[in-house]
């Protein structure tokens, strides 16, 4: 059990909620120490197939909670970052799964860390991402300053990292940030179409595909080709890849589970 996220699976589909929605979801130690423990559950379920990851209430999350971080006159910002920030998103990234980010409303500082980290970023219109962290003198952190040039490029992310801009579902979506933007009241049928889908699909392969390309950000042309062989080697002995071909030959649906 959690106090501060639910943790939900129907049906291959586990969500994930931060339900703290007194504070806008604002991220205390509890909660980023609860994420890690739901993350690694999700990656260990083989019934686990896709990761939604959303907050209750009219907040995606609202970042640290400062009330909480100005009450510890202790804190190290880089201690923090070290125990509770940076391994919550290492294991987002290392999930062998898909994360989808349903964006229910606003995610600011480290709330659009989490956003960013995820594979795939469904929101709402009226919702919006920024990063606010230059409003308190602070600098991106939680892999924003990853990120976000890889999805915008470096002179956007410069932009939207000093001034602070705020960047809603449309413009997001135009940007390269977000996959799909729509009308709140349509948001989980946006969502469905990708849960759906992924819950379906070779996970196996899928992750391993996740993998490929996060390493591909930072290697060159003959060591992704390395890892592209050494990948479909792996691929290559799943029980989905069999299925695959054998649906194909038979000229019906594959009936894939994940392995």
């Amino acid at each position: 059990m959690y106090e501060f996220i639910k943790y939900d699976t129907q049906e291959g589909v586990t969500t994930i909620t931060l339900n703290r929605p007194e504070v806008y979801n604002a991220l205390n130690d509890e909660i980023t120490y609860e994420l890690q423990d739901a993350l690694k559950k999700a990656a260990k379920e083989d019934e686990t197939r896709v990761v939604v990851f959303t907050g209750e209430g009219k907040a995606f999350c609202s970042g640290q909670d400062l009330k909480a971080a100005v009450g510890d006159q202790k804190r190290s910002f880089s201690a923090s970052l070290e125990k509770r920030y940076n391994p919550l998103i290492s294991l987002m990234r290392n999930l062998p799964k898909p994360i989808i980010c349903r964006l229910n409303g606003v995610a600011a500082g480290a709330g659009c860390s989490l956003a960013l980290a995820s594979d795939i970023l469904v929101m709402a219109e009226e919702t919006f991402l920024v990063e606010v962290f230059v409003n308190i003198g602070l600098v991106m952190d939680s892999g924003s300053s990853y990120f976000l040039p890889r999805l915008v490029g470096s002179s956007k992310a410069f932009e939207l990292a000093t001034m602070g801009g705020r960047v809603y579902g449309k413009e997001a979506v135009e940007l390269g940030i977000a996959n799909k933007s729509t009308p709140m009241a349509e948001l989980d049928d946006a969502v469905k179409v990708y849960t759906d889908y992924y819950k379906n699909a070779p996970t196996k392969a899928i992750g391993l595909m996740k993998k490929m390309l996060n390493k591909s950000g930072n290697s060159d042309l003959k060591a992704m080709l390395e890892y592209e062989k050494y990948c479909q080697e792996i691929a290559g002995t799943s029980h989905d890849y069999k299925e695959g071909v054998d649906a194909f030959l038979e000229k019906r649906k594959a009936k894939f589970i994940g392995r």
